[in-house]
């Protein structure tokens, strides 16, 4: 029996695994018209969600497609192995806390705690890649599952190694002092793609309103607020703008004097929580301010202040290096506003990137004050040691202490955490290796003009990147399971080389290449391999960094396809046809570093298509987390909702949207698709198994019902394939929804019910079983992509001896022009829009559709064929149809036609009862009634009438329990009742 159940999934599978279908399919098409795939690598990482599951249904549904359309496929999957997400879940697992307990697991060898650390990054992306494969094929997804590429592989990283050397021979690849986002926990950086796509959360932290003593003034300050307390030891100057006015306000209780924001945009005093900004300042602090003057910023420019740091030898160094601008205060223009703050802005290049960039601008020193786990560093006094985010209290102790502090304010703000492991980040400086987009920005941006983007806006944002990014950042400081950097730098003349190959790292290798031969080119054992500087002589070691992990994913058009083992094979396959992964992040991400390695190694886009979609997210729109309650895992959902379900919901949402995924939008989806399969069990019901092997596809009914369905369907067909071949998944669902919902089971299959009950050899049956054994059939193929598993049940269920043993192996149905006729089909609309327009009419005067009317006239004078008007009359339920100028319904109901309606009523009643008992069509059964004597008198006037229309024995005016069903009805205002028996053969 067909169902959406998980159960006839589990039977579907093992079908596919014994018959070798996969294997089948692909072997059909090989060495016909190739069409090129390249997945987006999963992170195999931990178990997959229903997130993924969108993705790697949209992967399936097209190469399912493309394949039964002919097409010779790859087939690849690909697991993403190295970086930042590995190592924090390993940390995990271990109960490890930071880097020096991984560079302490064999206690007292770091490098073997590394060699250790790295096989548990190994293992743990071998377990899960495991796990991911067989949650794949749960989805139904096809792939070469043993042929699946790993972006740990050394083909994968040593192709990474050609690129950097190209990227080197191109002036592309520099090392850079730049200020950073940076983990504390990871010790790492973040780069730019990866603050912008991670994590931004709601936080509340306590930001700090100080005193900066002006020079020169008594007993005068500027007011300053900052939300990053710890960065107050790194201030250098403050910031102001000169479109704003500035004023002198005096405490009238300690003649202290504050200066601060007056008017800003406009000359409007600004607000702050629904006050003024001096009663905001002032809050809770028991100050009365009272405004003394305006300022002109041009006298503010030309102060200087003492900070509350100014004593620690750090700062000392920093005032030397740059005595004309330290402490000084700057016009920074817009980067002040007055929406937030005092309108003083506290600048410090060491510890934040707009205050870098602004330290650059005006040649201010750099106090650069933590190191890589957050601690302060030497020079800062009893600060050091002490850690800036951990113990926030320390600096205000300090305020407090020489009487900078003016109040503390409590501020929720968004705030950029660790999209790894979720710890607040820090800036810092740091020297990091970075590729150069100067010199390739307009390249890259006219390559992306190259590409179909869908949604369209893609190209838009791929621009808006390519046009604004920042160098990209590709080393990561402190971590260990990842592409190890082929860059070997002097530190004795400041060269560096880039290594290409393994041959090369061979060739040039002077020490350490016993001891690396035989290991895969990850930490620790590559590190060992030293080479000659060729610019001074001196002996030289890797950079100890790892690659940033979006190199893995970037490189793999040329990894994965044999660019460097078989270039006729690669050429084959490249540019790829399609690719396909959800879009926040991936313009600046995989889009972005595919984009990039492609260009410098070939100049050319690698693919020809980009398909992106948006975010899942619960059912109410809100994103799901663990720690909400709200997440959804994929093998709940898979058993539970059934794969082909997920699948359905997932290829008719529009890509551009989130989508609502939850156990109630599936009983939504489910509901619909039960419409489909009641089309096939109707079918089944009154066609037996042996009829099928006699029909006769080739003969066509020449019933206009039955050529418009025909029609219908190769309409859709067309539609279909137009729709798939521009991968637009949804508009293709939706149009199949629309067709077995509306037309195939709302209409084909009701208006044709009565021909199915016919006798065994009547030709109005054989057409009716002919046309909807075609349809059926058709469909199947149709929705093969897309739902799989319900595709492949019912085929098997329909399929003939001589047909392939799988509907996946069919072609898929292109459409016939020749069997489509549009003026039929706009005839038959015609007839459905007058239906409705009657049964609006009965519904508003009350009139029950089983309550047969005299006559119906229709103004439409293209309708003339006797079948049409048949169709009309059966279904407004009227005894005559007349074509004439105007529309009319005659609802006048006469007593012969009150009769016809109860009569319809009692045998509706009778159906209903058999089916409430199970009964199948074969089944006899007797029928007992009572109740109102009007009602009596009623059946034994009509008894015989009622026999007639329905499959029943006798009809018995009294009481005889037990009954299969009984129920009470109503007949014409008064009471009564019916029971019915099966009757014993």
């Amino acid at each position: 029996m067909l169902s959406l159940s998980s159960e006839q999934e589990h039977k579907i599978l093992k079908f596919w695994q014994e018959n070798k279908i996969f294997e089948k399919l692909r072997e059909k098409n090989k060495g016909k018209e190739k069409w090129s795939f390249l997945d987006g690598p999963i992170t195999a990482n931990n178990p997959m969600g229903v997130h993924h599951a969108w993705g790697r249904t949209y992967k399936d549904l097209f190469q399912r497609y493309k394949a039964m359309k002919g097409f010779d496929q790859r087939f690849q999957n690909g697991f993403d192995c190295q970086g930042l997400w590995v190592e924090v879940e390993v940390e995990k697992q271990l109960g490890l806390k930071n880097k020096k307990d991984i560079e302490n697991l064999v206690p007292n060898n770091r490098e073997a705690s590394i060699a250790k650390f790295v096989e548990l990054c190994k293992q743990r992306v071998k377990k899960f890649s495991k796990v991911q494969t067989e949650q794949s094929i749960r989805l139904g997804q096809w792939m070469d599952w043993e042929n699946s590429y790993y972006t740990m592989s050394d083909e994968n990283n040593y192709a990474i190694w050609h690129f950097l050397k190209k990227c080197k021979e191109q002036g592309l690849i520099y090392k850079g002092r730049d200020i950073v986002p940076w983990c504390p926990r990871c010790e790492t950086a973040i780069s730019q793609h990866e603050i912008l796509t991670g994590d931004y959360k709601e936080i509340e932290h306590d930001s700090i309103f100080f005193k900066a003593p002006v020079v020169g003034l008594e007993n005068t300050y500027f007011l300053v607020w900052t939300t990053t307390p710890w960065t107050i030891p790194a201030n250098v100057a403050l910031g102001i703008n000169s479109n704003y006015i500035y004023a002198l306000w005096e405490d009238k209780k300690t003649k202290e004097k504050y200066i601060f924001l007056y008017k800003g945009e406009n000359k409007r005093i600004p607000q702050r929580d629904g006050k003024p900004l001096k009663e905001w300042v002032v809050e809770n602090t028991g100050k009365d301010l009272e405004f003394e003057k305006e300022i002109k910023t041009s006298e503010l420019l030309a102060f200087k202040y003492k900070g509350a740091f100014d004593d620690l030898e750090m700062v000392k160094k920093a005032r030397e290096e740059n005595p004309e601008t330290f402490h000084s205060v700057v016009d920074v223009g817009e980067i002040v506003n007055d929406e937030e703050g005092t309108g003083i802005l506290h600048i410090a290049p060491g510890a934040g990137d707009e205050d870098f960039k602004i330290g650059k601008e005006f040649k201010l020193s750099v106090i650069s004050p933590i190191q890589d786990d957050a601690s302060y560093k030497k020079g800062l006094g009893d600060l050091t040691g002490k850690n800036a985010k951990k113990n926030p209290e320390i600096i205000l102790e300090k305020l407090k202490e020489r009487n900078f502090l003016f109040k503390t304010h409590s501020y929720l703000h968004r705030y950029p955490v660790c999209w790894r492991c979720g710890e607040e980040l820090v800036w810092k400086i740091a020297d990091e290796w970075y590729i150069s987009m100067e010199g390739l920005r307009e390249k890259l941006m006219q390559i992306a003009k190259t590409i179909k983007w869908i949604p369209q806006f893609g190209l838009e944002r791929e621009l808006d990147w390519l046009k604004n990014m920042d160098d990209w950042l590709i080393s990561k400081k402190n971590r260990y399971w990842g592409l190890a950097l082929p860059i070997y730098e002097c530190k004795n003349c400041g060269n560096f080389e880039v290594i290409g190959s393994k041959e090369e790292l061979k060739q040039k290798a002077v020490e350490g290449w016993e001891e690396f031969e035989g290991h895969s080119p990850h930490r620790p054992f590559v590190d060992k391999v030293k080479i000659k500087c060729p610019v001074c002589g001196n002996v030289i070691s890797r950079i100890a960094d790892v690659g940033n992990p979006w190199l893995d994913a970037g490189i793999v058009p040329f990894s994965t396809l044999k660019y460097f083992s078989d270039k006729k094979y690669w050429q084959q396959w490249f540019p790829v046809d399609f690719v396909c992964e959800s879009f926040p992040g991936q313009f600046k991400n995989w889009f972005y570093s595919l984009i990039v390695m492609s260009t410098v190694l070939e100049g050319v886009a690698p693919m020809k298509t980009i398909f992106g979609y948006a975010t899942v997210v619960d059912e109410k729109g809100e994103e799901m987390h663990k720690s909400k309650g709200n997440t959804i895992w994929f093998d709940e959902a898979a058993e539970k909702m059934g794969a082909d379900v997920m699948r359905w919901l997932y290829s008719k949402q529009n890509p551009i949207y989130n989508l609502r995924f939850g156990f109630g939008v599936a009983d939504e989806i489910r509901r619909k698709l039960l419409n489909l399969i009641n089309s096939y069990t109707f079918f089944k019901t009154y066609v037996k198994k042996e009829e099928i092997e006699n029909i006769d596809l080739s003969k066509f009914s020449d019933s206009l019902l039955d050529k418009w369905i025909v029609s219908r369907f190769n309409n859709l067909a067309i539609k279909v394939n137009k729709y798939l071949d521009s991968y637009n998944s949804a508009k293709a669902v939706n149009e199949i929804e629309e067709f077995f919902f509306k037309d195939l089971s709302l209409w084909y299959i009701r208006r044709s019910r009565k021909k199915f009950k016919l006798e065994q050899g009547n030709e109005q049956r054989e057409k009716a079983i002919c046309t909807l054994y075609y349809i059926l059939i058709n469909l199947s193929k149709l929705l093969a992509p897309i739902i799989p598993f319900f595709a492949e049940s019912s085929y098997l269920e329909l399929k003939k001896k001589d047909m392939p043993e799988s509907v996946h192996l069919c072609d898929y149905p292109q459409g016939r022009e020749d069997l489509i006729d549009n003026e039929l089909e706009e005839k038959m609309k015609a007839v459905r829009d007058i239906v409705a327009l009657c049964l609006a009419e009965r519904k508003e005067k009350g009139i029950k559709v089983r309550q047969p009317l005299s006559k119906l006239v229709i103004d439409n004078q293209t309708i003339k064929e006797e079948e049409l008007l048949g169709l009309v009359k059966d279904e407004v339920n009227v005894l005559e149809v007349e074509i004439g100028d105007s529309f009319v319904l005659d609802t006048e109901i006469t007593p012969e036609l009150r009769k016809q309606g109860q009569l319809r009523e009692i045998i509706r009643t009778i159906q209903k009862m058999r089916k409430q008992a199970g009964l199948v069509r074969e089944d006899i059964i007797d029928v007992y009634c009572g109740g109102e004597e009007r009602f009596v008198n009623f059946l034994k006037k009509n008894k015989e009438e009622i026999k007639k229309e329905i499959s029943i024995h006798d009809i018995f005016l009294k009481d005889n329990p037990p009954y299969l069903v009984k129920e009470e009805i109503n007949f014409d205002k008064g009471k009564a009742w019916i029971g019915i028996k099966k009757l014993n053969k």
